[in-house]
């Protein structure tokens, strides 16, 4: 904003903003759904109020023009959003001065230029433009001294490799876009081994007196303080501003009246303010100012970020904030925990596997590595060693055990790994323990290349589901144990779902008629009998796949059913009639969520995620451990040169993810550990053009 009016600012120069202005960002991006656009106002820490309430009423008319679609977000220096911070992928440069201080925003002589910029950040870097002295230096950030011809890359002693190239691609942005590349870039990693720059650097700066000071500790949200959403009811009275708490978390959908406005506080992290389609003008052009009193009456920062969104557009970060999110016109809602028998039915649709190497994107989003037709070995653990399970018994799972699938398949002529760990709901905990160190030492014996997935009973991937070949069946206790301690119950009911070899699976449920669920095939097994029973909504194909499952389940003779003409005898079976789920089933939720990629890092203790918005494969780096949420299941991918205590702490991490996740997500969601340059193909298929040969 110059002289309050909105003036363009040279493309060249995007990324670089003056501490003493405020700039309005319109960023627009190509989605499934049309065209998702972010507008952003940004506010220099030397700015004039009368300048920052301009850009908020900019912000708000360029929305109005823009048919109210964009979600809006307030910006102040040094604490910018991930997604702004996306944008700019070498890093936010910030100058000192402005407009109003005299400046010009005109680069004298470009070549004349000394200024020393504080380089922080690792997934988001920004630079801030600092005082010529030593004093100014600490031992964990980067610094550059660019003294127009050249630049001087410092390395304080305890950076990351990744401060230090993200510092780099910073400096090289600096000489190609500013310098028109001509300059020269000098790197200091280890003082002792550069005199000469570092002689330079002594006649800019002076001789160094007294030792550097330690490196500052970022100070960022933790997750447990991101979990604590509240909703707040905001309108007037009399002319005074009410607000009025309504809710914490889990928050639903329907608490968001059309005729009024809310503010969300996402633990004084983030403040989200939702505007009604139907709630007043005037409350519309409110937004901002009321954000900004809430942030005052709380006592939050001034510098805390607000995003104001608009009924009916909402941003994905927002969405995900609610128990379930269900959009205009269809009808899966964000996740839940369902419970058997109220499973929701998702369409099966048939997919060619031959086409997952050509086509990753696919294989991610049907969680698919490959078209399962590599090998299997399964084992139990017993007496917390490894037994081998009977090759016969492929694809049947007690619920009293815990076991080690490793299946392995060809890519490119090399065998790659996957480790499943299967842990029955009724195991005890020694065993559950002991699944886990004898994955570590499976996993050791193939040279540390598995990729390790834990499976929560029930809660069963995709990929599981295909290995077994229509052959997976789920025993709710027991052992399947020579010596078994208890017999096995005379009446038993199972729930069959799936339509062909890669996605069937049969799930024993309570022998009850409230069991029953009209979508799909039960087998009801007596010690006579096996009832193949088959709901009104069931296909053929699901038909088909139950008579495999039962030959398995049941040697007796096979009597099929049909929903409402059951004998008496099955209903004796199941202790007499009861109401069960007859109504239709929906989608569930994954389909549009988005994937979210987090650095994850709890250095200090406390666990602290860092999203990196529109991510690829550039943002893992060697000494990270990262996090990506697909919804139905989470990946932990570890660099080689991630320090051991996170590697170790990576799976608490995820676990600690999904119980603080704002929606309420279910605790049994499968997590993935994938190594760095051994990830499969459902992993790689969420990154644009992932390249294999990177590393």
């Amino acid at each position: 904003l110059q002289n309050m009016k909105m003036v363009p600012v040279p493309e060249k120069a995007y990324g670089t903003f003056f501490e003493g202005d405020c700039y309005i960002i319109l960023h627009t991006k190509r989605t499934s759904r049309g065209s998702a656009v972010d507008l952003h106002y940004w506010i220099g820490r030397d700015s004039s109020q009368d300048e920052q309430g301009a850009a908020a009423l900019y912000v708000t008319q360029l929305d109005s023009a823009l048919g109210g679609s964009p979600v809006q977000h307030r910006e102040v220096q040094g604490h910018e959003s991930e997604t702004f911070q996306s944008y700019f992928r070498n890093g936010i440069i910030y100058k000192k001065g402005g407009v109003a201080s005299g400046f010009k925003h005109v680069e004298t002589n470009m070549y004349n230029i000394k200024r020393l910029l504080h380089v922080k950040g690792k997934k988001h870097v920004s630079a801030t433009e600092v005082a010529l002295s030593w004093d100014s230096f600490n031992k964990g950030d980067v610094f550059l001294l660019d003294l127009g011809k050249v630049l001087i890359q410092w390395n304080g002693p305890s950076c990351s490799i990744a401060e230090k190239s993200r510092g780099l691609a910073l400096a090289r942005s600096i000489r190609d876009s500013e310098r028109g590349g001509r300059a020269q870039i000098g790197i200091i990693d280890n003082e002792k081994d550069s005199p000469d720059l570092m002689q330079i650097m002594k006649m800019v700066l002076g001789e160094r007196r007294g030792e550097l000071r330690d490196a500052i500790p970022d100070t960022k949200a933790d997750e447990l303080q991101k979990a604590n959403v509240r909703l707040y009811h905001v309108y007037e009275k009399d002319s005074d501003l009410v607000v009025q708490e309504i809710a914490t978390r889990p928050l639903t959908q329907d608490l968001l009246q059309h005729e009024d406005c809310y503010i969300l506080d996402q633990g004084g992290f983030k403040i989200y303010v939702w505007r009604g389609k139907a709630s007043s003008p005037e409350e519309k052009k409110a937004a901002f100012t009321r954000a900004v009193g809430f942030i005052q009456a709380k006592g939050y920062p001034s510098s805390t970020n607000v995003e104001v969104i608009n009924d009916g557009a909402e941003s994905a970060m927002f969405k995900q904030l609610f128990q379930r999110w269900t959009e205009k016109n269809e009808t899966h809602g964000l996740g839940r925990a369902y419970t058997t028998g109220k499973i929701a039915k998702v369409e099966q649709v048939k997919f060619d596997t031959t086409q997952l190497h050509a086509r990753p994107e696919l294989a991610a989003e049907q969680r698919m590595v490959d078209d399962a037709s590599g090998e299997i070995e399964v084992w139990r653990i017993e007496d917390l060693e490894m037994q081998p399970v009977n090759p016969k018994m492929y694809g049947q799972f007690y619920g009293g055990d815990c076991y080690l699938v490793l299946y392995t398949y060809l890519r490119s002529g090399r065998p790659h790994y996957i480790l499943y760990m299967w842990q029955g709901r009724h195991a005890s905990v020694d065993e559950i323990t002991a699944c886990a160190l004898n994955a570590i030492e499976l996993d050791k014996k193939y040279g540390d290349e598995a990729v390790q997935v834990r499976v929560t009973m029930g809660k069963e991937p995709r990929h599981f589901l295909a290995i077994f070949k229509g052959k997976l069946v789920i025993y709710e206790g027991g052992t399947s144990r020579a010596q078994k301690s208890t017999p096995e119950p005379a009446i038993r009911l199972f729930q069959v779902r799936g339509t062909d070899e890669v996605n069937t699976k049969a799930t024993e449920v309570p022998a009850r008629a409230s069991s029953l669920n009209s979508n799909d095939v039960f087998l009801l097994t007596t010690s006579q009998v096996c009832y193949l029973w088959c709901g009104k909504g069931c296909s053929g194909d699901e038909r088909e796949m139950a008579k495999m499952v039962a030959d398995i389940i049941s040697r007796r003779d096979k009597h099929t059913i049909s929903e409402g003409q059951e004998p008496a005898e099955f209903w004796e079976a199941l202790g007499g009639k009861a109401p069960y789920a007859s109504e239709k089933r929906f989608q569930e939720q994954s389909t549009h969520y988005q994937p979210r990629l987090f650095e994850c890092s709890n250095q200090t203790g406390r666990f602290i995620m860092t999203e990196v918005v529109g991510f690829c494969q550039e943002d893992l780096d060697e000494d990270d451990v990262m996090l990506l949420d697909t919804w139905e299941e989470i990946f932990l991918w570890v660099g080689k040169a991630s320090n051991t205590y996170e590697r170790n702490e990576a799976i608490a991490s995820a676990k600690e993810y999904l119980k603080t996740h704002p929606a309420g997500r279910d605790l049994a969601t499968p997590i993935i550990l994938v190594k760095q340059g051994h990830e499969p193909l459902n992993f790689t298929g969420w990154f644009n053009a992932w390249d294999p040969y990177k590393w």
